[in-house]
This record gives structure tokens, sequence and C-alpha cells, in this order.
């Protein structure tokens, strides 16, 4: 069973309650929590440095494991009490980067859908959620050949490993220097999300899943422990099911950072004594977090000040495998993807080389149900130089594509670039000088929500207020 659920609240916990006094005192404390070489040696910002790429960025992951921090499988009635089955594998379920800009208190966060399908360090493609496993298992292969038979040891080099290899996964995606990195796992979710007392949230619909044990009614709602697990872990039944529940994730961590910084969490030395000794039992923080010369950075954040987005995507149905075409995963551009992550910071995008210089009119319509999103997208475009040509709506189709005529075959590959990676086709119907883009009705890359936000033109997701999801 996927656990998408394992949000890592404890990095977010830590990015706002870092902007408190409350925080400052109570951090403290955290001199038991687990390290590990993450990052490397050089890599790791001293402090009151300023990073060189624009924006201090912690990654922060969420890993499925039934074990807790030191390697122990969790007891069967945790297990119960979490609503999941023994067996676990080594995936990251969810991955997060917060970016926060030199010289400013505003948070962005984007996540990657797990199932991006990706360069993987060391070779190959995979989903990005692979490359822990494949770091561990490689890493656990290369100590037992060199002689090792301390099983702890190979096992602490092994998990290394995995980390180091996500963290590089998601560099190589972005094109984001992670400067600091968090782990959490089923148990730390749990139990950060009772410390605080609860999480608001909001659902449009009423939900029952089996599978994850969601079971909720419409309306807004707080929810902690098992039930919150529930709701960030739920898929079935969901439209656009990861993408989805990437929703679910967000909405959740926004209504934790609100918590953590509300009179109620903030006010209570009970609710802070369990939020702090949740992360020092069950979160692993690289060895390089400075983690008070942090909170002396982050002085000043406030609940409204984190808003949240997902990368670019192309296909979510992307069939990657012609040995096994009933293998899907979601198709991502990543030049698409380092443009976006570099925009959240104000940072202009990096020009394509080699682009001509005769003028491009492209011309943009809906094949699907997603109202003004040919008009979003003609913005995108002509935001990067292109002519904006018509809009409008066309027969209903499901997937995307980019036609042009002849001689424009690198101008429309560039176009499908931009927009997540789209497929192309060349067409003596389109007009010269144009390039033509049908939006199909899986689309969801930039302009979906007015740029690499949520997909199907939802609400922008911050800390400052409750929205409801799916």
């Amino acid at each position: 069973m996927h656990v998408l659920g394992k949000i890592a609240v404890a990095g977010l916990a830590l990015v706002v309650l870092g902007g408190t006094a409350y925080g400052y005192a109570n951090l403290q404390a955290l001199d038991e929590v687990t390290r590990d070489s993450v990052i490397d040696a050089d890599g790791g910002t001293r402090p009151g440095e300023q990073p060189a790429d624009g924006s201090l960025d912690i990654l922060l992951v969420g890993r499925d494991s039934r074990a807790d921090q030191q390697g122990k499988p969790l007891p069967p009635d945790v297990l119960r009490e979490l609503r999941v089955g023994p067996n676990g594998d080594d995936l990251t379920d969810t991955l997060i980067v917060l970016r926060i800009p030199n010289g400013t208190k505003e948070v962005k966060a984007f996540s990657i859908p797990r199932d991006s399908y990706v360069s993987m360090p060391g070779g190959g493609k995979d989903k990005i959620n692979a490359a822990f496993g494949r770091g561990k298992a490689a890493e656990a292969r290369r100590l037992r050949n060199a002689g090792e038979t301390d099983k702890a040891k190979i096992e602490q080099g092994a998990l290394t490993a995995g980390r180091r290899a996500t963290r590089q996964a998601v560099e190589d995606l972005t094109g984001v220097k992670i400067d600091h990195f968090a782990e959490v796992n089923l148990l730390s979710f749990y139990e950060i999300s009772k410390a605080v007392g609860g999480v608001d949230v909001c659902l449009k619909e009423a939900t029952k899943d089996k599978n994850s044990g969601a079971d909720f009614p419409a309306g807004e709602q707080r929810i902690a422990g098992a039930d919150a697990l529930a709701f960030v872990r739920q898929r079935d039944g969901l439209p656009g099911t990861d993408l989805a529940r990437v929703r679910r994730q967000q909405v959740f961590l926004a209504g934790l950072a609100r918590q953590v910084l509300s009179a109620g969490t903030l006010a209570d030395p009970g609710k802070l004594s369990d939020l702090i000794d949740a992360v020092k039992r069950s979160v692993v923080l690289d060895a390089s977090w400075n983690l008070l010369d942090f909170v002396a950075q982050m002085r000043g954040v406030s609940g409204g000040g984190i808003q949240f987005a997902t990368i670019p995507v192309g296909n979510v149905d992307y069939r990657y495998s012609k040995s096994d075409p009933r293998l899907t995963a979601v198709q991502v551009d990543p030049a698409a993807v380092k443009a976006f992550a570099a925009s959240l910071i104000g940072t202009p995008p990096p020009v394509p080389s080699g682009r001509p210089g005769a003028p491009v009119t492209v011309d943009v319509a809906n094949a699907g149900p997603k109202e003004g999103l040919a008009a979003r997208v003609a913005g995108v475009l002509k935001d990067k130089g292109f002519t904006p040509g018509t809009t409008g709506n066309t027969a209903a189709r499901r997937t995307s594509v980019v036609r042009f005529g002849p001689g424009l075959a690198e101008r429309g590959a560039e176009v499908a670039q931009l927009l997540g990676g789209l497929a192309t086709q060349e067409s003596a119907a389109v007009p010269a000088g144009h390039v033509e883009v049908v939006l199909g009705t899986v689309y969801s890359g930039p302009g979906a929500t007015g740029g690499g936000g949520a997909p199907g033109g939802d609400e922008t997701i911050t800390s400052s207020g409750v929205v409801c999801v799916y």
C-alpha cells in the first residue's frame, strides 16, 4: 500500500515555529534530533550566509517506513492505530521544496508528484520516488561486497545513500541547490498532528475510502492523528488521483502552519512541549543544519507567508515502458520545472539556446472542461516571447498536442517543452508562421492555474486561510 500521506510536516513546523521567540527558546531542546550526512560537506549554509542561488532551500521528505528513526519496527498496536499494514517499502512518497528567498520572509513551497518520471542519479530514468530505494540498495550491495558484515553499519550507510540520492534527483530536476533536509515517517506525521491539537481542513464533498481509512463529511473540520493520516493518504475516488492527493497534502501543511502559529499553540506550554518531543522522536535532519541560526533567519515569518504550488507537469498518464504499456507515470519537462522553480524567487528563467529570431504566433485551443485555460496558457507563452494568436475552445480530446507547419519544428518543440513536454506533430493545415497548441482534458502544465500551481485552475493554497479541496 502506497502512503503518500507521510507529509514532512516536521520541516514546516521548524520553519513556522522558528519565526517566533517561543520557537527560539524551545528549539534549543532539539539537540537529541537524529542527524545524517545528507548534504555535502561544502554544500551547507554557514551562519548568516545568503545562498548563492538566491534562496535558502529545504527539502521535506515523507518516507514509507513502518519503523522508527532508529530502525525498530513499529509495534502492531501502533500500526493498527495508524490504519496501515506491516509492510512498507523504500519509497519517498512526499517531496516538497521550501524556497525562502534571500532578504525576504515569504516562503514558497512546491510539491513534486511522486510519480514524476525523471533521470536517476547513477543513470537511467524512473519515478522520482524510486531514487531513495535505488540509492539505498546500491550502497548496501557495495558495503557487503567490500566485506562489511555489521548489519547496523550497512543499514545506516544505505539510508544515508538513499537520502543523498533523493536530494540529488530533486536538484537535477529542479535546478535548486538543496541547503537542508528533513525526513519524517508515518509515526512522526501521526504524532505531530496530534501535538498541535489538530488541523483545520475543508472538503468540497463527503468521502469514504477503505484503503486509506478516510471517512469524512463535506465542509470544514478539524483532524488529527489517524484521521489526519487518512486525509492525506486517500487516493481512490479523488479526481486526478495523485495530483488531488498533492492538494490534500498542501492544504494540510497550510493548516499546520496556521495552527503552530496560533495563540492556542504558542501560549500553551504543554502543546509546545509535545510538538518538540514529537520532532525529537521521529525526524531526521541533515547534519549541517544549525537550527538556532535558522531560527534567527526566520524571525518574522507569518502564518500567511507560506504559499503552495505544484511543479508543471505534462501527461499524467504517461506510458513510459515499451515492454509493459500498463505502467504509467507523470511526464515532466526538466526545463519547464527549472524555469518554474526559478520564478518563485524572481529569478528570470533561462533563455533556450539557439532560438531563431523570426517571430512566431501561437494559437491555443482548449479541448477540455477547464474555463479560461486557453487564455492562461497563451499568457504563459506571451511571457516567454511568443506572439499571442487566437484562443478558444475546440472538440474534446484527452491528450494535448503542439502542431506546426514546415520549418517550425524547432519552435514547436520549444513550445511543447515550455508547456511540460507535450507531444508534437507537423501539420500542413497550420498557417505559415504559426504554432497551434491543443490542450486536452488531462493538461495540468503551466497555465493550468495561472502558473505552475495546482491542476485544474483551483484556488491557490496559502497558510492564511482554509481552502476547500476534494
